[in-house]
């Protein structure tokens, strides 16, 4: 029995295995702050592309476009008039409804689109710009400024 007694034999710790470390630990699964970090960014994403899709930034843009293209293609005062009055006015009853915006005319529609942002439109701009829209013949036609009335009633957020 002298070959089992462990005190017998000299080497028993040479017997033993080997002592190592654990192993490293690995990097999934993510631990829960991760996941919460996670969650939040895509929360972030979400609502970044819900704002940047909405309807009114859609339609804002639209306007824009169409505005862009109006002023590059259209010759002549009476025809630029008409194609911003008209744009505006369709940008109008979308964005603040038809209500408020169908019954209006003359005067009465350049003071809603001028407290809407329009301000390049007060004064002899805007009674000049209705009158080349609408038929006669404008003593100053602004240009310039028909177009920067109509740019900034589309870009106001009011």
């Amino acid at each position: 029995m002298g070959t089992l007694d462990p005190v017998a034999q000299p080497d028993w710790l040479a017997q033993l295995a080997p002592a190592h470390a654990p192993p490293p630990v690995g990097w999934w699964p993510l631990a829960p702050g991760w996941w919460g970090l996670i969650l939040l960014l895509v929360a972030a994403i979400v609502c970044f592309w819900l704002r940047y899709r909405s309807p009114a930034q859609r339609l804002r843009r639209s306007g824009l476009r169409e505005l862009a293209q109006v002023e590059s293609t259209t010759a002549g005062d009476a025809a630029l008039a008409h194609a911003l009055e008209h744009l505006v006015r369709r940008y109008a009853v979308v964005r603040y409804g038809r209500e408020a915006v169908a019954g209006l005319s003359g005067n009465d529609w350049l003071e809603f689109a001028i407290a809407h942002g329009a301000t390049q439109w007060q004064g002899a701009t805007g009674e000049a710009l209705l009158q080349a829209a609408y038929g006669g013949t404008p003593q100053q036609a602004n240009r310039p400024r028909w177009v920067a009335g109509a740019r900034a009633f589309l870009k106001a957020r009011k």
